[in-house]
């Protein structure tokens, strides 16, 4: 896979055999696919794993939370949120910054959160190497709430919770929508919910996934009397 010919049959192949079987029939977002150079964001160990159908470690030894998403799942949750180039956009969980230079190219503005300051510096640096600079890379817990508590036109959390916390329902803009994989191994579910006025949200649930855990997000406890 030395050769730029190798890429791009890698990533043809991951479009057309990955990503569009899973519904993501956008042109724009396809294009984006094929341009944003995922294996740019991959560690230089796993570099030959760019274009397979699985989550790749980020840190040595695998630890827990800290991968790549599949593509298909990237790709599914940036074609149902429609963003719109004017809109502003938090994540939580920067990893490798792929996700969040999908977003950027799709948003006015992104602020990606991670609590991992190592994979926070590495993925600046790949963002600002690739010409991504709409992004701002912040080090910080997004299990916690924002201390400026601003408002958000999109949310993702890139990587499973529980339950969604009602301070991230809040940090929505009315219209506003949030992308979270909720819910316990083996069978999660992506959570679509837009905020339709000050007190109500709606919620659509799509399809099926399994994602990593968002690090200090609460869980439910397991006790049963």
């Amino acid at each position: 896979m030395n050769t730029t010919t190798d890429l791009e049959r890698l990533r043809f192949n991951m479009i057309e055999q990955q990503i569009r079987p899973w519904d993501v029939l956008d042109f724009e977002i396809l294009e984006l696919l094929n341009n944003i150079r995922r294996e740019d964001f991959v560690p230089p160990a796993h570099r030959g794993l760019a274009f397979f159908d699985m989550e790749i470690p980020l840190v040595e030894g695998g630890a827990a939370g800290r991968v790549m998403l599949s593509p298909k799942v990237e790709a599914r949750v940036l074609q149902d949120l429609k963003i719109q180039k004017n809109e502003s956009v938090l994540e939580i969980g920067t990893g490798s910054g792929f996700m969040a230079a999908l977003l950027a190219a799709r948003a006015a503005q992104v602020l990606s959160l991670e609590i991992d300051p190592q994979l926070a510096a590495t993925a600046e640096k790949t963002l600002r190497t690739n010409g991504v600079d709409n992004v701002e890379v912040r080090v910080a817990d997004g299990s916690k709430p924002l201390p400026s508590g601003p408002t958000f036109d999109v949310i993702v959390l890139s990587g499973s919770v529980a339950r969604v916390p009602q301070n991230l329902l809040g940090s929505l803009k009315i219209g506003g929508r949030l992308a979270a994989v909720v819910g316990d191994e083996p069978m999660m579910r992506a959570h679509f919910i837009t905020r339709v006025s000050e007190g109500q949200w709606d919620t659509v649930q799509p399809w099926d996934t399994v994602a990593p855990r968002l690090l200090n997000f609460p869980e439910p406890s397991r006790f049963n009397f």
